[in-house]
């Protein structure tokens, strides 16, 4: 089964530095029909203006991802983390028993463009740590590629859940195959571009769920960029 989560219907935050669209409930959009799915609770596009940014505000019991796609953005916490991630790179935080943080755009000229990811642990309280890597995108424009996993597998930021997420870059007509195990479900979020998820047509913003599938097809439609979350 596929159901489609078109980006266009996805909550809107705008502000004079934010532009985010909200695939799940986050903040001061509340949407009961679309509360996150499994363990995968966040999944915010953000385009911040240059200079600007999220003040330093709290979180706890949770894993944070961030991924960009254009520009640099610039990561503090009180766990002693930080750093400018930029396209070609995973960011983690896990807020665990508390932490703060401010993230704001690197540049003072270039807006950045990322996806903010969150996923809901499977033990709280445990200790905030910050995790940063680089990823091979030529890899990914020949499968798939794992950014996150409980066991860190293929140098994978580590998360306190059972999940795995992937990359993959797709050119107009490229096809990849992901094998689902037996009862595990997926989500699918296109990044950028457009592909076919199961034969089903999705643009950038766009997401799906995907349960009771033993796979999931992918194919370009144009050159795209799609993460794949591998949830129990």
């Amino acid at each position: 089964m596929i159901t489609v989560r078109p980006g266009g219907e996805r909550g809107h935050t705008r502000t004079s530095w934010l532009d985010s669209h909200h695939t799940f409930s986050f903040n001061e959009y509340h949407d009961p029909d679309h509360m996150g799915f499994r363990s995968l609770r966040v999944i915010n596009e953000d385009f911040v203006a240059p200079g600007a940014g999220f003040g330093r505000h709290g979180h706890r019991d949770m894993e944070i991802l961030s991924y960009v796609l254009e520009g640099g953005l610039e990561h503090q916490d009180s766990s002693g983390g930080g750093g400018v991630i930029r396209p070609g790179e995973i960011q983690f935080m896990r807020a665990g028993t508390g932490v703060t943080h401010s993230e704001k755009n690197a540049s003072k000229s270039e807006p950045v463009h990322f996806l903010q990811i969150w996923i809901v642990p499977d033990r709280r309280a445990l200790a905030p740590t910050y995790g940063q890597k680089t990823f091979d995108r030529e890899a990914a424009r020949k499968g798939f590629v794992r950014l996150a996993s409980r066991d860190g597998q293929d140098g994978s930021l580590q998360i306190q859940q059972d999940a795995t997420v992937l990359v993959t870059i797709l050119g107009p007509g490229e096809r990849r195959t992901y094998e689902l195990g037996p009862g595990r479900h997926a989500w699918v979020q296109v990044a950028q571009g457009s592909v076919t998820v199961n034969g089903r047509p999705l643009q950038s913003g766009d997401g799906a769920a995907v349960s009771d599938e033993s796979r999931v097809e992918l194919e370009g439609r144009t050159e795209a960029e799609v993460l794949v979350f591998d949830l129990a």
